[in-house]
C-alpha cells in the first residue's frame, strides 16, 4: 500500500513540475518583445477599440440599450 502512495507522490510532483516549466516558457515568449513592439501593439489596439466605441456610439438606439442592460 505504501508503494502506491510513494507512485501518487512521485506523479504529482512531476505535475508541478511539468506545469512550472510551462509557466516559464509563457513567461519567456512575452519578455521576447521590446518596449517598442508592445508600445506599436498597445497604440494599435486602443486605435482598434475606438474604432469600435465610435462605431457603436454612432449605431442605432438597440446599440447603446444593449450596453445598459
Amino acid at each position: 500500500m505504501r508503494s502506491i502512495w510513494k507512485w501518487l507522490g512521485l506523479a504529482g510532483v512531476a505535475g508541478v513540475v511539468a506545469g512550472g516549466a510551462l509557466v516559464v516558457r509563457d513567461q519567456r515568449k512575452r519578455r521576447a518583445y521590446s518596449a517598442d513592439e508592445v508600445r506599436a501593439r498597445l497604440h494599435q489596439r486602443l486605435a482598434e477599440s475606438d474604432a469600435e466605441s465610435f462605431q457603436s456610439k454612432s449605431g442605432s438606439a438597440t446599440a447603446s440599450t444593449a450596453n445598459k442592460r
